[in-house]
């Protein structure tokens, strides 16, 4: 039987005051979601359990059957990846936000705030040619990644996140970054003068280097579950995990990783994979951007968008049974706007197949053994 794992990213959420306790999936409307928890069964899991930090890489590795000691230690590799780039094992790669900061020097943002995404784009090609011991690679907004020799000192440097370090001191959070590479603190002075141009409302921008990585190999899905499979997505770190894991990872032309996404697209690639895979993830990610906003609204109404624009043609015309799971990667609140480690929905379910889902779905273990073991 074919599986396919429906991944609405920071699906599960905290109950909304405004809502009188309601969160965003039970306030949304998605009678097709309604229809196969009557086939099968709705739990409450939490993927991430106490042992694993609630993010999406560490949360869909494991709903990909990874273990845990296979984890890498950081993301900014597996989003080289989704570039169709890689590093030699002489090589490291850093994230790189454009973050903004106040006349103090105190981090007011980690997402370039002031600056519209054709700015970014445009100082984005200003860096990319600044220096041959650093290659600057623009993902989108705010986003970059950094290039460069590898470095053991930088690697085990623990910059703080910078969306963790809102009203921190800049200078403070960078100063063992600049002091661990002389190339990097050449960089970022020669970056920092070029930012000035950009400078308004009392904000300065700088380039925030963070999260080293190094080449990181991963066991292949084949090799993990048994079975081949096929990722659909456009957030950069699950197409890295998609490609580490050796899986399709399909290009897509008109999705955004947000809640304006073109679900419609995402229906039509899924439907290919489906015919040529054993295996699908399926991932959306507005759900987690919103509650990132704290938009409650737009995460309950992107629930309801997923429910009708792609689960309800997805079942109405499969011709073969399906087994399949909707769930998050972890918890994102909309109340606080951060990951948690709290339980969110799990609907499990297999389709056309006449009789009721028997099994029940208590933990992620349950879930790869739904999706993986029960189709050897």
């Amino acid at each position: 039987m074919t599986c396919l794992i429906i991944l609405i990213d920071g699906l599960g959420d905290d109950p909304i005051p405004a809502w009188n306790g309601q969160t965003p999936f039970s306030r949304a409307f998605h009678p097709n979601i309604d229809r196969l928890i009557k086939e099968g069964k709705l739990s409450q899991v939490s993927i991430c359990e106490k042992d694993v930090v609630p993010e999406s890489l560490t949360c869909i590795l494991r709903l990909l059957g990874v273990p845990k000691e296979a984890f890498p230690t950081n993301r900014a590799y597996l989003e080289l990846l989704a570039q169709n780039r890689d590093v030699s094992e002489y090589e490291m790669v850093l994230r790189c936000n454009v973050v903004s900061q106040d006349s103090s020097g105190r981090l007011v943002s980690f997402n370039g705030m002031g600056l519209s995404f054709r700015e970014m784009e445009t100082m984005a090609g200003q860096f990319s040619s600044l220096t041959p011991d650093i290659e600057f690679i623009h993902l989108s907004g705010y986003r970059n990644l950094l290039v460069m020799d590898r470095n053991e000192s930088v690697l085990r440097i623990q910059t703080a996140p910078p969306h963790e370090s809102m009203g921190l001191p800049v200078e403070e959070l960078l100063a063992e970054l600049k002091s661990s590479s002389l190339a990097m603190k050449l960089f970022m002075q020669e970056t920092d003068g070029i930012l000035q141009q950009y400078n308004r409302n009392d904000l300065t921008y700088k380039l925030y280097p963070w999260g080293a990585s190094c080449r990181t190999e991963m066991p292949s899905f084949e090799t993990l579950n048994g079975m081949k499979g096929a990722l659909v997505c456009q957030t950069e770190i699950v197409r890295g995990i998609g490609k580490a894991l050796k899986m399709e990872v399909p290009e897509l032309s008109y999705c955004t990783a947000d809640t304006d996404t073109n679900i419609r697209e995402k229906l039509a690639v899924t439907r290919k994979m489906l015919a040529r895979f054993p295996f699908v993830m399926t991932h959306f990610n507005g759900t987690d951007e919103a509650a990132h906003r704290h938009d409650y609204e737009g995460k309950a109404d992107f629930i309801s968008r997923i429910d009708k624009e792609f689960l309800e043609p997805l079942l109405d015309t499969a011709e073969e049974p399906l087994r399949i799971v909707i769930c998050g990667d972890h918890v994102t609140s909309s109340v606080t706007g951060k990951h948690t480690r709290g339980r969110g929905p799990v609907i499990a379910a297999e389709t056309k197949t006449g009789h009721p889902l028997e099994r029940d779905i208590e933990t992620y273990h349950d879930i790869v053994d739904f999706l993986m073991k029960e189709s050897e």
